[in-house]
């Protein structure tokens, strides 16, 4: 049985919810370590995440997810329940911008993230990242052009599912994925980009910032979905800029922002904090 456990779930919202988990964890031997909730009134759900441990000998993962199983029936909800030291499986995809692949790898590496990095996916060769430590983790270069895409994206999603991957990362990975692609990783890929989109579209978006006189640059990090850049947001964060500032300085500090939202982002993923929420999502911070 793992040190602590993390459950997660979201139902229609009806009185006894709470109740009912609260009682269930208490006959099943353990005590609850943190528990935050939110009602939306809008959607009328209900959402959920509670840390616990167990304080009777004997007691069996697989047996407290069975004797929940009839709780969650009877409120209709959508659950998981894990131990809180279990490693997700990611897959991390980059192209020639590196900043973001490279601070995950690091954040990954002193265990400021927890997760089982299962392969890096690159559009360019090994070459390019011939500063970057990987260590064992394996490389697998896919060039990806306009006459391979569907056959090459099906070689991506071999090494997705050859590998067991639970979220897929786009660290800076400059190539739009197809509907086909994004449907099989539906909940469970995480993009990077700027927050001024949809505003500064295309090619040199931080030079079309700078052009414009913006005083505030960010990063959003979302859910991968159909809609391009407008999946369901997980985190952001913005920084100011003054007209002291060169497209130069821009691109620097943009680097900075993508860098530490994609961070938190992917953490509070692996972490459990984050349900859906129709186009939106419910993130219960730490």
């Amino acid at each position: 049985m793992p040190d602590s456990m993390i459950l997660t779930l979201s139902c229609r919202n009806r009185p006894g919810i709470v109740s009912a988990v609260s009682t269930l964890l208490f006959e099943g031997g353990c005590n609850i370590l943190d528990a935050q909730q939110f009602d939306d009134t809008e959607s009328n759900r209900f959402f959920m995440r509670v840390q616990f441990n167990t304080v009777r000998d004997g007691v069996d993962l697989l047996a407290l997810r069975a004797s929940f199983a009839p709780v969650a029936e009877r409120f209709g909800m959508h659950w998981q329940m894990r131990g809180r030291a279990e490693k997700r499986r990611v897959m991390l995809f980059a192209s020639k911008f590196d900043h973001c692949l490279a601070d995950l790898l690091y954040r990954w590496n002193i265990g400021e993230i927890t997760m089982d990095v299962v392969g890096i996916v690159a559009n360019h060769p090994r070459s390019v990242y011939a500063h970057l430590d990987f260590g064992d983790v394996p490389f697998h270069h896919v060039p990806i052009t306009r006459d391979t895409k569907l056959e090459q994206e099906s070689q991506l999603w071999d090494l997705v599912r050859t590998a067991n991957t639970e979220l897929v990362v786009l660290a800076r990975y400059m190539q739009v994925l197809s509907d086909g692609l994004v449907a099989k990783l539906a909940g469970r890929c995480i993009n990077i980009h700027h927050s001024f989109l949809p505003g500064f579209k295309g090619a040199r978006p931080y030079h079309q910032a700078h052009a414009r006189g913006v005083k505030l640059i960010g990063a959003t990090a979302h859910y991968v979905t159909s809609d391009l850049d407008e999946g369901p947001i997980i985190e952001q964060d913005v920084e100011r800029i003054s007209h002291r500032d060169s497209p130069e300085d821009l691109i620097r500090k943009g680097r900075d922002i993508e860098r530490r939202v994609l961070a938190r982002a992917v953490r509070m993923h692996l972490e459990d904090r984050v349900i859906p929420n129709g186009h939106k999502t419910v993130v219960f911070t730490d």
